[in-house]
Protein backbone atom coordinates (compact mmCIF):
# COMPACT_ATOMS: atom_id res chain seq x y z
CA UNK A 1 0.00 0.00 0.00
CA UNK A 2 1.00 3.22 -1.13
CA UNK A 3 2.85 5.19 2.31
CA UNK A 4 1.81 8.72 0.95
CA UNK A 5 -1.79 8.70 -0.57
CA UNK A 6 -4.93 6.56 -0.31
CA UNK A 7 -6.63 4.06 -1.70
CA UNK A 8 -10.08 3.28 -2.77
CA UNK A 9 -11.15 -0.47 -1.67
CA UNK A 10 -13.36 -2.31 -3.76
CA UNK A 11 -16.17 -0.52 -1.83
CA UNK A 12 -15.65 2.59 -3.05
CA UNK A 13 -14.60 3.68 0.81
CA UNK A 14 -11.01 5.58 0.68
CA UNK A 15 -8.21 3.16 2.61
CA UNK A 16 -5.82 5.75 4.47
CA UNK A 17 -2.46 5.53 4.15
CA UNK A 18 0.04 3.95 6.96
CA UNK A 19 0.63 6.76 8.30
CA UNK A 20 -2.88 7.98 9.12
CA UNK A 21 -3.10 4.93 10.26
CA UNK A 22 -0.48 4.72 12.32
CA UNK A 23 -1.37 8.25 13.91
CA UNK A 24 -4.67 6.97 14.95
CA UNK A 25 -3.88 3.73 16.86
CA UNK A 26 -0.70 5.28 18.70
CA UNK A 27 -3.62 7.99 19.91
CA UNK A 28 -5.59 5.43 21.12
CA UNK A 29 -4.95 2.62 23.31
CA UNK A 30 -7.88 0.93 22.60
CA UNK A 31 -9.03 -0.14 19.02
CA UNK A 32 -12.32 -1.90 18.21
CA UNK A 33 -14.30 -3.70 15.24
CA UNK A 34 -17.45 -2.60 16.05
CA UNK A 35 -21.43 -2.70 14.28
CA UNK A 36 -23.65 0.43 15.23
CA UNK A 37 -26.86 -0.12 16.82
CA UNK A 38 -28.23 3.12 17.71
CA UNK A 39 -27.42 6.90 16.57
CA UNK A 40 -29.02 9.78 18.44
CA UNK A 41 -28.56 13.19 16.98
CA UNK A 42 -27.10 15.50 19.91
CA UNK A 43 -28.80 19.27 18.98
CA UNK A 44 -28.54 22.39 20.72
CA UNK A 45 -25.99 23.21 23.26
CA UNK A 46 -24.08 20.10 23.67
CA UNK A 47 -23.07 20.21 19.59
CA UNK A 48 -22.76 24.06 19.19
CA UNK A 49 -18.70 23.09 18.67
CA UNK A 50 -19.37 20.16 16.16
CA UNK A 51 -16.51 20.57 13.38
CA UNK A 52 -18.04 22.29 10.67
CA UNK A 53 -20.26 20.83 8.17
CA UNK A 54 -20.61 17.59 10.80
CA UNK A 55 -23.84 16.78 12.99
CA UNK A 56 -22.55 15.17 16.63
CA UNK A 57 -24.16 11.77 17.03
CA UNK A 58 -24.80 9.81 20.42
CA UNK A 59 -23.73 6.24 19.23
CA UNK A 60 -24.13 2.94 20.85
CA UNK A 61 -21.95 -0.42 19.35
CA UNK A 62 -22.10 -3.78 19.42
CA UNK A 63 -18.23 -4.80 19.81
CA UNK A 64 -17.74 -7.45 16.98
CA UNK A 65 -14.08 -7.80 18.07
CA UNK A 66 -11.17 -6.13 20.56
CA UNK A 67 -8.45 -5.14 17.95
CA UNK A 68 -6.16 -3.92 20.89
CA UNK A 69 -7.13 -3.14 24.71
CA UNK A 70 -5.28 -3.28 27.78
CA UNK A 71 -8.18 -5.05 29.60
CA UNK A 72 -11.16 -6.38 28.72
CA UNK A 73 -14.04 -4.19 27.16
CA UNK A 74 -17.90 -4.49 27.45
CA UNK A 75 -20.24 -5.99 24.39
CA UNK A 76 -21.22 -2.66 23.68
CA UNK A 77 -20.19 0.82 23.91
CA UNK A 78 -21.12 4.20 23.78
CA UNK A 79 -19.74 7.45 22.61
CA UNK A 80 -20.05 10.52 20.98
CA UNK A 81 -19.26 11.15 17.54
CA UNK A 82 -18.85 14.15 14.70
CA UNK A 83 -19.78 12.53 11.66
CA UNK A 84 -19.62 14.56 8.33
CA UNK A 85 -22.86 15.34 6.61
CA UNK A 86 -23.13 14.33 2.90
CA UNK A 87 -22.64 16.87 -0.52
CA UNK A 88 -26.43 17.94 0.21
CA UNK A 89 -25.86 18.77 3.40
CA UNK A 90 -28.04 15.47 4.91
CA UNK A 91 -27.25 13.32 7.99
CA UNK A 92 -25.74 9.87 7.03
CA UNK A 93 -27.33 6.78 8.14
CA UNK A 94 -25.39 5.08 10.62
CA UNK A 95 -27.67 2.16 11.72
CA UNK A 96 -25.89 -1.33 11.19
CA UNK A 97 -23.08 0.43 9.59
CA UNK A 98 -19.80 -1.74 10.45
CA UNK A 99 -16.72 0.85 11.78
CA UNK A 100 -13.57 0.60 13.13
CA UNK A 101 -13.31 2.84 16.55
CA UNK A 102 -9.58 4.30 17.53
CA UNK A 103 -10.75 5.17 21.32
CA UNK A 104 -9.85 5.66 24.81
CA UNK A 105 -11.90 4.34 27.91
CA UNK A 106 -13.84 6.83 30.20
CA UNK A 107 -12.84 6.76 33.77
CA UNK A 108 -15.76 5.47 35.79
CA UNK A 109 -17.64 4.91 32.75
CA UNK A 110 -16.94 0.87 31.94
CA UNK A 111 -19.43 0.87 28.65
CA UNK A 112 -18.44 4.45 27.32
CA UNK A 113 -15.55 5.44 25.43
CA UNK A 114 -13.92 8.47 23.60
CA UNK A 115 -12.69 9.38 20.48
CA UNK A 116 -9.36 11.02 20.33
CA UNK A 117 -9.55 12.28 17.10
CA UNK A 118 -12.49 13.56 14.55
CA UNK A 119 -11.22 10.60 12.23
CA UNK A 120 -11.76 8.42 15.13
CA UNK A 121 -14.31 6.31 13.72
CA UNK A 122 -13.63 4.61 9.97
CA UNK A 123 -16.18 2.54 7.79
CA UNK A 124 -14.74 -0.75 7.99
CA UNK A 125 -13.04 -2.46 5.28
CA UNK A 126 -11.30 -5.62 4.35
CA UNK A 127 -8.34 -3.83 3.71
CA UNK A 128 -8.75 -1.10 6.05
CA UNK A 129 -8.63 -4.13 8.62
CA UNK A 130 -5.94 -6.04 7.50
CA UNK A 131 -3.87 -2.55 7.58
CA UNK A 132 -5.09 -2.07 11.26
CA UNK A 133 -4.29 -5.22 12.62
CA UNK A 134 -1.01 -5.25 11.08
CA UNK A 135 -0.07 -2.18 12.58
CA UNK A 136 -1.52 -3.26 15.38
CA UNK A 137 0.86 -6.33 15.65
CA UNK A 138 3.97 -4.25 15.01
CA UNK A 139 3.36 -1.23 17.70
CA UNK A 140 2.16 -4.19 20.59
CA UNK A 141 5.86 -6.39 19.61
CA UNK A 142 7.87 -5.60 22.83
CA UNK A 143 10.59 -5.11 20.10
CA UNK A 144 8.64 -2.31 18.74
CA UNK A 145 10.96 0.72 17.72
CA UNK A 146 10.45 3.74 19.95
CA UNK A 147 9.57 6.52 19.11
CA UNK A 148 12.26 9.73 18.27
CA UNK A 149 12.70 12.14 20.74
CA UNK A 150 15.53 14.23 18.31
CA UNK A 151 19.05 13.70 17.96
CA UNK A 152 22.29 12.87 19.27
CA UNK A 153 26.18 12.99 18.12
CA UNK A 154 26.67 12.72 14.43
CA UNK A 155 30.22 12.30 12.83
CA UNK A 156 31.77 11.81 9.15
CA UNK A 157 34.69 9.84 9.29
CA UNK A 158 36.80 10.29 6.07
CA UNK A 159 38.49 6.90 4.63
CA UNK A 160 41.90 6.56 3.21
CA UNK A 161 40.76 6.81 -0.28
CA UNK A 162 39.42 9.92 -1.93
CA UNK A 163 35.10 10.36 -1.46
CA UNK A 164 35.45 7.39 0.89
CA UNK A 165 33.78 7.66 4.56
CA UNK A 166 31.06 6.82 6.93
CA UNK A 167 29.12 9.05 8.88
CA UNK A 168 27.38 7.78 11.80
CA UNK A 169 24.83 9.85 13.19
CA UNK A 170 22.72 8.75 17.04
CA UNK A 171 18.55 9.03 16.92
CA UNK A 172 17.21 10.04 20.76
CA UNK A 173 14.32 7.96 21.56
CA UNK A 174 11.51 8.42 23.86
CA UNK A 175 12.57 4.95 25.66
CA UNK A 176 16.24 5.59 25.57
CA UNK A 177 16.81 2.26 23.63
CA UNK A 178 19.56 3.31 20.99
CA UNK A 179 19.30 3.60 17.12
CA UNK A 180 21.51 4.79 14.92
CA UNK A 181 21.59 5.97 11.18
CA UNK A 182 25.12 4.70 9.15
CA UNK A 183 25.99 5.92 5.71
CA UNK A 184 28.54 4.20 3.63
CA UNK A 185 30.64 6.24 0.96
CA UNK A 186 32.87 4.57 -1.39
CA UNK A 187 34.33 5.85 -4.70
CA UNK A 188 32.35 5.14 -7.80
CA UNK A 189 29.42 3.93 -6.06
CA UNK A 190 26.09 5.39 -4.45
CA UNK A 191 25.86 5.87 -1.11
CA UNK A 192 24.17 2.98 0.98
CA UNK A 193 22.39 3.64 4.18
CA UNK A 194 21.41 1.20 7.65
CA UNK A 195 19.73 2.04 10.41
CA UNK A 196 20.11 -0.38 13.88
CA UNK A 197 18.34 -0.81 17.19
CA UNK A 198 21.11 -1.35 19.04
CA UNK A 199 24.28 -0.37 20.36
CA UNK A 200 26.65 -2.06 17.59
CA UNK A 201 25.73 -1.46 13.75
CA UNK A 202 26.34 -4.89 11.80
CA UNK A 203 26.25 -6.05 8.13
CA UNK A 204 23.01 -7.08 8.19
CA UNK A 205 21.48 -3.86 9.12
CA UNK A 206 19.86 -2.16 6.72
CA UNK A 207 17.05 0.89 5.48
CA UNK A 208 13.60 -0.26 7.02
CA UNK A 209 11.26 -1.41 4.19
CA UNK A 210 8.51 1.53 3.65
CA UNK A 211 5.18 1.17 5.55
CA UNK A 212 6.71 -0.53 8.29
CA UNK A 213 6.59 0.97 12.34
CA UNK A 214 10.38 2.10 12.10
CA UNK A 215 9.92 3.80 8.64
CA UNK A 216 7.32 5.54 10.31
CA UNK A 217 9.40 6.21 13.64
CA UNK A 218 12.06 7.53 10.86
CA UNK A 219 10.14 9.15 8.65
CA UNK A 220 7.75 11.29 10.89
CA UNK A 221 9.88 11.53 14.03
CA UNK A 222 13.53 12.92 12.42
CA UNK A 223 14.29 16.39 12.53
CA UNK A 224 14.57 18.13 8.96
CA UNK A 225 18.05 18.93 9.66
CA UNK A 226 20.55 18.19 11.52
CA UNK A 227 21.08 20.39 14.80
CA UNK A 228 24.35 22.43 15.40
CA UNK A 229 24.72 20.40 18.61
CA UNK A 230 24.95 17.21 17.09
CA UNK A 231 28.14 18.58 15.26
CA UNK A 232 29.98 20.52 17.80
CA UNK A 233 32.72 17.89 17.47
CA UNK A 234 33.14 17.85 13.76
CA UNK A 235 35.69 20.43 12.19
CA UNK A 236 33.36 22.42 8.54
CA UNK A 237 34.26 20.20 6.14
CA UNK A 238 33.23 16.02 7.65
CA UNK A 239 30.21 18.27 9.38
CA UNK A 240 29.10 19.51 5.68
CA UNK A 241 29.78 15.96 4.61
CA UNK A 242 27.64 14.83 7.42
CA UNK A 243 24.45 17.23 7.11
CA UNK A 244 24.71 16.05 2.99
CA UNK A 245 24.68 12.78 4.25
CA UNK A 246 21.80 13.40 6.77
CA UNK A 247 19.62 15.04 3.89
CA UNK A 248 20.45 11.43 1.85
CA UNK A 249 18.97 9.79 4.61
CA UNK A 250 15.82 11.77 4.58
CA UNK A 251 14.97 12.10 0.80
CA UNK A 252 15.45 8.01 0.86
CA UNK A 253 12.69 7.88 3.50
CA UNK A 254 10.40 9.98 1.87
CA UNK A 255 8.21 12.84 3.35
CA UNK A 256 5.54 11.86 6.57
CA UNK A 257 2.41 13.24 4.53
CA UNK A 258 -0.52 13.36 7.00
Amino acid sequence: MPAQAQIVAETGVVVPSYVSVADLILAAPVVLDARIRSSARIKGPEAANAAPGHARFYIEADVLALIRAAAPMPARVGYVVDVPLDARGRVPKLNKQRVLLFVRPVAGQPAMVQLPRLDAQRTWTPELDALVRRIVREVVDPAAPPAVAGLGNAFHVPGTLPGEGETQIFVQTATGAPISLSILRRPGEQRRWAVALGEIVDDAAAPPPRDTLLWYRLACGLPRALPASSLAEQDPATAAIAREDYAFVLAQLGSCNR
